[in-house]
Parts: C-alpha cells; structure tokens; sequence
C-alpha cells in the first residue's frame, strides 16, 4: 500500500505541474491571439484591412482564416488576410550607392566635387562610412544590402564571372535577406533603380529579368525568342 502512495504521489505531481503548463501556454496563445487582432486596422476580414507586424519573424505567419465556411455560399462568411503595413511614422528609406568613388569625390563626404542635391538628402538622414567593401562592384553590392560577407552569398567575384561554384555562383539565396526583402515583408513598398548588378546574367535580358526567363523557355521549346545579353 505504502508503495502504490509513493508512486501515486509523485504522478500525481507531474500531472499537476502539465496543467499549469497548459494553462500557461493557452494564456499566451490568448494573448497573443488579442494582441494581433488589437494591431488590425479597420474591419478584420475586408480586403482593405491592414495589420502592423513586430518584424520579429520574417516572412510573418499566416494569420488563421477568420471566416465561415459552410455549405453554400450565403451561408458563409468570406474573410481576408489583412494587409502587412508598416507602423505609423516610419520612415522612408533610400539607399544611394554610387560606383568607382571614395571619400575624395563627392563633397558630402568631403570630396572636391560639389554635391548640393546629395548634401540636403545626407543632413535629412544618416551617413554611414563603415561597410564591407570589395573594390568590386558585384560583391560589394551584396555585402551592403544583406549585411554579409560577399562570398556567403555567392558573390566572390562580380556577376560576369560567376562560375557555379558555392560563394561564386552569383546567387543571393533567401536564407540571405537583402535589405528591401526584410523591408517589403515589413509591409514597405520597395524598388530598385539604376544598375542593378546582382541578378544572375542568365536570368536577365533586354527585356528584364522576368521576360529573359521567358523568352529562353520560348526558344528551347522553337518558338519565338529575343536576343539575350550576357
């Protein structure tokens, strides 16, 4: 008998001890559940609703269907996704990078050019003097807008003259968020102008990116094509 209460007792805590644990956890879920919907803005479920995320995760978990789905149509209720936005009064974000110059040129930096238009953008926003430069323009490139070095994400050398192997295949893979990618799943509308030297050369054409891909798949099955740029 004295055998069986020791046993017993020591089940009986633990049992104890995975309620608490799971009423623990269910609170948090709550939590976390009111806390997401006291972010929504406007009507929850409307195609126009926004949502401000923490950007702790990237890209945010789906949020759960918030709808009803019954057997007919008018028996249920439609429910959309609320839009990623960011918070209110963040602010805007542009990167200037500019090729083949140092500190000698641009006057904003304290070069010998005059830099009027640069100057009045600089004392809106911050300077940064330190980042990983390559003396390449490819590979310093990658190493600004992910944060990394060039060679973890396959840009050793510029893109021309990658040659698919591993750090030189001139692919930023997605475990290598550049800058606008964590700033686009953040909700920011984002964009890319000027010379662009870090798409991969046989996915890109005079027709852009996209439509190189595109008009290659053309060609390999006979139709029509356009002329590629290497």
């Amino acid at each position: 008998m004295n055998r069986h209460r020791r046993l017993i007792r020591p089940l009986r805590c633990l049992v104890h001890a995975v309620l608490r644990l799971s009423t623990v956890l269910v609170l948090c879920l709550l939590a976390a559940v009111t806390t997401n919907a006291q972010q929504i803005n406007g009507v929850p479920g409307s195609p126009d609703a926004t949502v401000v995320i923490n950007g702790k995760q990237l890209p945010p978990p789906p949020m759960p269907f918030g709808g009803v789905i019954k057997e007919s149509a008018k028996d249920s209720t439609p429910w959309w996704p609320p839009r990623v936005v960011p918070p209110k009064g963040a602010p805007n974000v542009l990167l200037i990078m500019t090729d083949d110059q140092g500190y000698g040129v641009s006057g904003t930096f304290g070069g010998i050019v005059p830099t009027p238009a640069l100057d009045r953008i600089a004392n809106a926003g911050l300077r940064y003097t330190e980042f990983h430069s390559t003396a390449l323009c490819s590979p310093t490139r990658a190493a600004l807008i992910t944060g990394r070095n060039h060679h973890s994400v396959g840009y050793g050398v510029i893109g021309e003259m990658s040659t698919g192997y591993p750090g030189y295949d001139s692919v930023i893979g997605p475990e290598s968020a550049t800058i606008g990618t964590i700033l686009r799943d953040n909700g920011y509308a984002t964009s890319w102008f000027g010379k662009n030297h870090n798409t991969p050369t046989y996915q890109y054409s005079e027709a852009g990116r996209m439509l190189g891909k595109l008009a290659r798949a053309l060609k390999a099955r006979g139709g029509a094509s356009t002329q590629e740029s290497r």
